[in-house]
């Protein structure tokens, strides 16, 4: 835009018959900023606020503006809400449909913004922003946005297992590094602290020149041993808590419900783990097309087209990385496992075709195949060309 073009002060909405008063929320942990646009007002947008989390007074907004929109029109109309899928969860989204409020969540990353180096950004004109976002989505334009498909409670419940199970994991290992760091700056190395014997070792142990742990860190060790062997209670508890939910799945008999963690433990060279981040990540949503399950774990290619340049610059990463990641991983262990496969067979010869230069590149094309293919294997039940099923 040129220097001498003019800009209006306030952005407006683009003017359209409204059947219905259109709702976004800026929600953050003291204010929740409520931008509504309401038919015979014009294109004017108002705006209230109130406390976090009152969901009595939010709804009391509502009403509020559905009486004035019925005293200037004499119409009963709908309420039409969206925010921003964020730290908030989906609980207000259920909130809003429980009340009989068309409720959409949308993803901001999805919503173009303006790409000069500083542009302004306020909670007013955000919530601006998504009421536009919303107008057009209800337009039926497309790619305007991308709304969120919130998971129902039991679904969103029962993923919790892997990512705690991750969380846990991690802390294992800041335990066992910071013992190991420990012992090494007095010239100890080869202890292992996930050894059921470690306390036996710990007492045996001697410094690099000889002396006996010193009594302060013999003392601080076996602290960290505590909580050390108190992670590895809540993670066998969890893993016990995973391997309970696939049984119970596998031996479910309800017609509607698919087994798609127990038809994934079926696959040589995926165990419990693998199985049911699957499911509880990303196979138990319902998906129209291949394109839609690679563009839900990231690992949608992303072109870039312009004149005569034409080049991919990888995949986009947009979609969920716990599904993205253990994908990559399932991927090496793939061709381990199944290397008689049609998958196995196609990156062996992808890669050897680019002189083995391009094999970081061909897994993530593998990974985005597989996922497809055990996406296909679950709800049809085809079966993987090539792939092997475990034993009974």
């Amino acid at each position: 835009m040129e220097a001498g073009t003019s800009q209006p002060h306030s952005p407006t909405a683009i003017r359209t018959d409204l059947a219905a008063i259109f709702v976004s929320l800026e929600l953050s942990r003291s204010t929740w900023l409520i931008t509504s646009l309401s038919p015979g007002n014009g294109e004017k947008m108002s705006k209230h606020s109130v406390v976090g989390g009152d969901v009595t007074a939010l709804l009391g907004r509502f009403t509020q503006l559905q009486e004035k929109v019925r005293s200037r029109t004499g119409n009963q109309v709908p309420i039409v809400s969206i925010q921003e899928a964020g730290l908030d969860g989906f609980w207000i989204d259920r909130v809003l449909k429980a009340n009989g409020i068309e409720s959409y969540v949308v993803d901001p990353a999805s919503i173009a913004t303006s790409r000069r180096r500083r542009r302004a950004k306020t909670d007013k004109l955000d919530g601006e922003a998504l009421v536009r976002a919303l107008l057009a989505f209800k337009r039926g334009e497309p790619r305007v946005c991308a709304m969120v498909n919130a998971p129902s409670p039991e679904e969103e419940d029962r993923r919790r297992l892997c990512r705690e199970r991750k969380v846990l994991i991690a802390e294992r290992v800041k335990h066992v590094n910071r013992i190991k760091g420990l012992l090494f700056g007095q010239g100890i190395s080869g202890y292992e602290p996930l050894r059921k014997n470690r306390r036996k070792q710990l007492d045996e142990l001697h410094t690099g020149d000889g002396r006996p742990l010193p009594t302060h860190l013999k003392t601080q060790i076996s602290r960290e041993l505590d909580r050390l062997e108190l992670l590895l209670e809540q993670i066998t508890a969890v893993e016990n808590e995973r391997d309970t939910l696939l049984a119970a799945q596998k031996n479910s008999v309800a017609a509607t419900l698919i087994p798609t963690g127990a038809m994934l433990c079926e696959v040589k060279g995926i165990g419990l783990e693998f199985a049911a981040v699957l499911w509880t990540e990303g196979l138990f949503r319902h998906f129209d097309n291949r394109r839609q399950v690679a563009a839900y774990a990231g690992l949608a290619p992303t072109p870039w087209q312009s004149g005569t340049i034409d080049h991919e610059q990888g995949v986009s990463k947009a979609g969920n990385p716990r599904l993205r990641t253990t994908m990559i991983q399932l991927s090496w262990l793939w061709l381990r496992h199944q290397p008689q496969s049609a998958l196995s067979q196609w990156f062996t010869a992808r890669v050897q075709s680019s002189g083995g230069r391009a094999k970081k590149s061909a897994i993530v094309a593998l990974a985005r195949k597989l996922l497809v293919a055990l996406w296909k294997y679950v709800i049809a039940g085809v079966v993987i060309e090539g792939a092997v099923l475990k034993t009974a």
